[in-house]
């Protein structure tokens, strides 16, 4: 329940899903075999679906309940050195004896070649379309998950923070860039997994505080701030810097905007702008690159315009666009959205255009699913001037036909 899987059929179709993606053939778990195994004295499970339920549950069969078939005096198998059978459905098809592949311990070097991958994925993320990078993230993703087992000591911290830094940035797609709130939340869960087994608590911190938007957009303020506390306890047990305080600072005053309470949110605001301008001096973690106080800025600007307060969200949205940086594509198309509301908010339609045009011709070039929200919350709030020229130019603007679809599957 806690990985995710409500139900023992869920669970039984993701380990047979899950086995080709370790290499593992004809693996097939039923409903069954899982109540079984949820009984007071379950069976050991065979050696390939005990893998399999590793990796989907984050645990190893003994923290699971199961009992080893091995007494206290006999020697534990080595799950390392298991035989396992491999080879394509035709050669075993055309009664071929099958090729035998005994697994080994991965050398020291697999946790830098699996991290230097995942800092390509990081820097790609500003240039290549979501739905093309997701499911690149996602299989160096299920590569780590197969990878781990494999590994101890620095070399399997080293792995398990680069895998839960892939896990994090494919929820953060799902999330912000393809509005998947229910793909993000499972995904994000295996990502504070993975930090755990790496013992990275910042890391940690920062997918908790990820954890927090998807109540937080959906108006669940209890939940969102019960994930907060969390996120910042987790801060507390490594060396934050100021951007990553400003930072834990921004989510929770994005979470309070969206629940309803833009005072709480302008006093988080200024609490980080604080932190920012003290200048502590410790520097963030090379993952850790979608946030600086120009985005707090942009955080200030949404909340300022929600609140009410239209001439200081103008001003300060109109700074951050002129101060982001030339590759912050998807964030630009955030702040023209918010000017467009703003002008909306002020009643002036042919300005509220102009900048909702101007974040779908960003939109048009670099795709994201949060910024495509913005625009549309805008066209709603331009109902009294429909008949407007300007608005019916948006309107042919907006509803081309790859917006048309994404505005259908809303």
């Amino acid at each position: 329940m806690a990985a995710g899987y409500t139900s023992q059929q869920k669970l039984a179709d993701a380990i047979t899903s899950r086995a080709p993606q370790l290499g593992l053939r004809g693996v097939t778990v039923g409903v069954r075999q899982v109540r079984r195994w949820e009984s007071p004295n379950p069976p050991w499970p065979q050696p390939d679906i005990g893998r399999i339920l590793g990796h989907l549950l984050g645990q190893g069969l003994e923290e699971l309940g199961f009992t080893p078939p091995w007494g206290p005096g006999e020697e534990r198998p080595d799950p390392l050195r298991r035989s396992r059978v491999v080879g394509s459905g035709a050669a075993v098809g055309m009664g071929a004896a099958p090729i035998r592949v005994t697994a080994t311990r991965q050398p020291a070097t697999v946790g830098r070649d699996f991290s230097d991958v995942t800092r390509s994925h990081r820097r790609l993320y500003w240039s290549v379309a979501p739905t093309t990078l997701l499911p690149a993230v996602v299989g160096h993703a299920h590569l780590g998950c197969a990878l781990l087992p494999d590994t101890t000591d620095t070399t399997r911290r080293v792995l398990a923070a680069a895998l839960a830094e892939s896990l994090l940035l494919a929820g953060r797609i799902e999330f912000f860039d393809l509005q998947q709130p229910e793909q993000a939340a499972e995904t994000l869960l295996r990502a504070l997994q993975a930090a755990g087994e790496a013992d990275d608590a910042l890391l940690g911190s920062a997918i908790l505080a990820h954890t927090a938007f998807i109540p937080g957009w959906a108006g669940q303020r209890d939940e969102a701030n019960e994930r907060m506390v969390a996120a910042r306890a987790y801060a507390r047990r490594g060396t934050p810097s100021a951007d990553f305080l400003a930072w834990l600072d921004a989510v929770e005053a994005e979470c309070e905007t969206r629940c309803g309470n833009p005072r709480a949110a302008l006093h988080l605001i200024a609490h980080g702008e604080d932190i920012i301008s003290a200048k502590p001096g410790l520097p963030s973690p090379p993952w850790f690159d979608w946030f600086d106080g120009t985005r707090l800025a942009a955080f200030k600007g949404n909340t300022q315009l929600k609140a009410g307060h239209l001439p200081q969200a103008r001003e300060t949205l109109l700074s951050v666009l002129d101060d982001l940086p030339v590759e912050s594509d998807k964030q630009r198309t955030v702040v023209l959205g918010d000017l467009a509301a703003v002008e909306a908010a002020a009643r002036r339609p042919a300005e509220a255009c102009t900048y909702a045009i101007r974040a779908l011709e960003q939109l048009h070039a670099t795709w994201y699913a949060t910024g495509m929200e913005r625009v549309r919350e805008v066209r709603r709030a331009l109902v009294p001037w429909q008949h407007e020229p300007c608005v019916r130019e948006l309107d042919d603007r907006l509803y081309g036909w790859g917006t048309t679809v994404s505005v259908l599957r809303r």
